[in-house]
């Protein structure tokens, strides 16, 4: 699964890496993102890359409660198209989740767990496939939200944990976010491994296990 991460870079930096205007809310790094709180995310909209916020937990426009999100924070790429909750918003409402970084625990010979903050080794931004829907409220109003797409893990993430987020190539970003590419094989084709000879993985302060913890010493390493 993928249960936290972070994206401390700029808005100037996020807008320029995704070729959009800068984010019109009040955007600031964030060094230990969690389920059920807003983040960052850019679709598509007439043709251009938009970033905005949606909330970490995809509620389908289905659903009774929202509180169904809690549970719908990852996706699995290998069974997204065949999932109520996930197979029409796999085909029209395609994200990008930002990311420099991300969470796993992994368990150590003493029975415990050590955080590992996994990014790429250009340490450049990322992008999460995610997916997104808006759900009515018994009120009328709209919530927005969204879930990650997530794969088998690869060579480096695997003794960490058996899941891994999906990151997209940066060439195929702009074939995800295209709403009317709706052939599911190719976009199944999208969803595989990060290569692991691209990525590294160091081990972080157990701080970040608390979610009022978001501060820069959450990334630093140990």
């Amino acid at each position: 699964m993928c249960g936290r991460f972070t994206l401390t870079v700029t808005p100037d930096q996020l807008a320029m890496r995704f070729e959009a205007a800068e984010p019109e809310f009040g955007y600031v790094p964030r060094y230990n993102i969690a389920p059920g709180q807003n983040i960052t995310a850019v679709i598509q909209s007439e043709g251009k890359n938009r970033i905005g916020q949606l909330k970490w937990g995809l509620v389908p426009h289905w659903a009774k409660d929202e509180k169904i999100g809690y549970k719908m924070i990852n996706a699995k790429s290998e069974t997204v198209a065949e999932k109520p909750a996930f197979k029409s918003a796999f085909l029209r409402k395609r994200c990008l989740i930002p990311a420099d970084g991300f969470y796993e625990w992994q368990k150590t010979a003493d029975g415990g767990k050590q955080p590992m903050r996994i990014l790429l080794k250009d340490q450049d931004l990322f992008a999460f496939a995610g997916l997104y829907e808006t759900w009515t409220t018994p009120e009328g109003g709209k919530l927005h939200s969204c879930t990650v797409l997530t794969t088998k893990p690869n060579g480096l993430v695997a003794p960490i944990h058996d899941r891994m987020p999906v990151i997209l190539r940066r060439e195929d970003e702009a074939i995800w976010l295209d709403r009317e590419k709706q052939d599911a094989e190719l976009l199944h084709s999208l969803l595989v491994p990060y290569p692991e000879d691209e990525m590294y993985a160091y081990p972080v302060d157990k701080m970040v296990g608390n979610v009022r913890n978001e501060v820069p010493d959450c990334i630093v390493s140990m």
